[in-house]
């Protein structure tokens, strides 16, 4: 019994394994920061929460501008050299919070942080997809993810106890953050193998590789916002069914933490189970639609809660928030497989740029229009936002398969 747990969490080989605890370490850095935000921001910088969300929007905007360039950019300097630079950047700015005051600053701050954020994930995405063989690809991308579960853990759990020491604590974080980031990028650059591309690359004279650049591939974009509109289960996960139940229902607020607790543990122990299907294009789309029903399940399983009473509002909630982490499973799982057969191996860096629209679209987006569907509208607002989540998955289906077109008409390379 605990040799089969053991298997099920653990990456059988090395490289899978250095890869998974780099994602234990920079996600339980950055969890750190995020979980003591609002404290940060408003007692330590001074800011009001206006104040907050409108420099939150402006970094969001400011990567979305750049998201394109930054994914070429991993094309034409190398993946892993730009991760490393970018992750030790990362750290450079972390180390600067504590000095950081005013409007001016903040919003300085967090937009070239979310550049080099955004500069990171490119890159690393790249690696990953380029340092693994096909037939194993999605799996280490499953253990990863499980993974950095494991570190945003351990960082809300730091964050816990310096909310808890009060503000002098607090004002430690982003020192603390930083410091685990100077290991992460030290770890990337020492620990983790040279990427050698095992698909030629031919380069025209300015650099660019010679095969069409992703924004020409029609259904890989339009699959891109779809994943970007499946995502959203993380905005139903951490922004909506928390205010659900704090404004329309009669469950306790201190459900929150074991519903935030039934994610984790889940996502750890089923993510690498969940990733499975996703072997193929065909088996990535079996795994949108599983997202897309369990997305309308969760949605009609919460909606009802606003007349139930008790321990039927509890059971409900949970089981809704049980159903929307099936959906991320597997739109995790999906998104993997698809970026991995989808994409020009001579372009990853592009594609992956593209593929990053979808993602910094979806909290830009979602986060405004799910909470004033759902605390506005009721069981029509619950009905309209499923609906978004349902039509995402069915658009995915023909996208993909133009995007499948497209890569034979150019003669790219499938699944590199």
């Amino acid at each position: 019994m605990f040799l089969r747990w053991w298997r099920a969490v653990v990456p059988p080989t090395k490289l899978e394994r250095d890869l998974a605890l780099q994602c234990v370490l920079s996600a339980f850095a950055t969890g750190s920061f995020l979980t003591g935000t609002a404290f940060f921001f408003t007692r330590v910088v001074g800011l009001s929460g206006a104040e907050v969300g409108l420099g939150l929007s402006i970094a969001a905007g400011v990567a979305l501008v750049l998201q394109l360039p930054l994914g070429r950019l991993a094309d034409r300097v190398g993946a892993k050299p730009l991760w490393v630079l970018a992750s030790a950047l990362e750290a450079g700015l972390y180390f600067a919070w504590p000095v950081i005051g005013g409007m001016a600053g903040f919003v300085t701050m967090l937009s070239v942080l979310a550049v080099v954020e955004t500069a990171a994930r490119n890159a690393r995405n790249v690696y990953r997809i380029a340092v693994f063989p096909r037939e194993v690809r999605v799996r280490a991308l499953a253990y990863m993810r499980a993974a950095r579960n494991v570190g945003y853990t351990l960082g809300a759990g730091a964050s816990g106890v310096a909310l808890g020491l009060g503000t002098d604590a607090v004002r430690l974080i982003p020192l603390l953050t930083g410091g685990l980031l100077v290991l992460n990028a030290i770890m990337i650059a020492t620990t983790l193998p040279r990427l050698t591309r095992s698909v030629p690359v031919e380069t025209v004279a300015d650099g660019v590789t010679a095969s069409p650049a992703a924004w020409r591939n029609t259904g890989f974009v339009v699959l891109a916002a779809c994943n970007g509109v499946l995502s959203s289960n993380q905005v139903l996960l951490n922004v909506v069914v928390p205010l659900w139940l704090v404004e329309r229902t009669d469950a306790p607020p201190v459900l929150l933490a074991w519903l935030f607790g039934t994610n984790t543990v889940l996502a750890v122990l089923l993510q690498v189970r969940a990733s499975r299907v996703a072997d193929s294009v065909t088996g990535s789309l079996r795994a949108v639609r599983w997202s897309g029903w369990a997305f309308l399940v969760s949605c009609a399983v919460i909606a009802v809660t606003h007349d139930t009473v008790g321990w039927v509002s509890i059971v409900l909630i949970w089981a809704g928030h049980v159903t929307i982490t099936g959906a991320e499973l597997w739109q995790s799982a999906a998104d993997w497989g698809l970026t991995s057969e989808l994409s020009d191996h001579r372009r990853l860096g592009d594609y992956q740029g593209v593929w990053g629209l979808g993602y910094q679209l979806e909290p830009i987006i979602f986060p405004a229009l799910f909470t004033f569907l759902a605390l506005e509208w009721g069981v029509a607002g619950w009905v309209v936002i499923a609906a978004i989540g349902v039509t995402a998955a069915a658009v995915a289906h023909p996208a993909a398969r133009a995007a499948e077109r497209h890569l034979v008409r150019i003669g790219a390379p499938v699944g590199a």
